[in-house]
């Protein structure tokens, strides 16, 4: 299973042609390899707002509590594999409008392996700083987008010109899950999962 991981960033156009193969059901590449992924970030971002900080303006370290942060991580944590799972759910449901042959399991595994630069940069989260965070998730968005662009012709066996519009489409799918992970957040804030920080 994790071959596919540094495969998919080195060389994904032979990387998306072996999945490809696989059979539209087949559990390998499935949920569970986004579960474990998922890790990399929460714990990163666990240590670099608990341990490390952040400074703002005046040069102030600022930190989580380590009871504020456990509230928020598995938060954190959860939302990706939700996000990943939800985002292979609209592959699937929108392939037959672009003329493939889907399964969900197909869906979240094209979902899984395209998000795999944002798992793989969320490490940078033991270094909270703000303006190198912004210039690495920017280079894993743009990459991870281009993996969606050459990924799903392949994979879906259809012509580019419909690939490029259904990946697209997944594209705007992915700007409305931000909204509504961001709003998610603003609720769960008000009810209680607030971050508190250390004096």
């Amino acid at each position: 299973m994790f071959k596919y991981l540094i495969s998919i960033l080195l060389s994904p156009k032979s990387t998306w042609d072996n999945v490809a193969k696989m059979p539209k059901d087949s559990a390998e590449l499935g949920l569970i390899y986004t579960v474990i992924l998922a890790i990399i970030p929460a714990a990163a971002f666990f240590y670099g707002t608990t341990q490390v900080g952040w400074t703002v303006g005046d040069g102030e370290t600022i930190k989580l509590t380590t009871a504020s942060a456990g509230r928020m991580i598995p938060l954190f944590y959860l939302a990706q594999i939700c996000a990943v799972a939800g985002i292979g759910w609209f592959i699937h449901w929108m392939s037959e409008t672009y003329g493939a042959d889907s399964s969900l399991t197909k869906g979240i595994r094209i979902a899984g392996l395209t998000a795999t630069p944002l798992f793989i940069s969320g490490a940078i989260g033991v270094w909270p700083e703000l303006i190198v965070n912004f210039m690495v998730g920017v280079t894993a968005v743009s990459w991870s987008t281009y993996l969606l662009y050459i990924g799903i012709p392949r994979v879906m066996h259809i012509p580019e010109e419909r690939g490029f519009l259904f990946s697209s489409a997944i594209v705007a799918v992915c700007l409305v899950a931000i909204v509504v992970i961001l709003g998610a957040s603003v609720i769960l804030w008000d009810m209680g999962a607030a971050p508190a920080f250390t004096d």
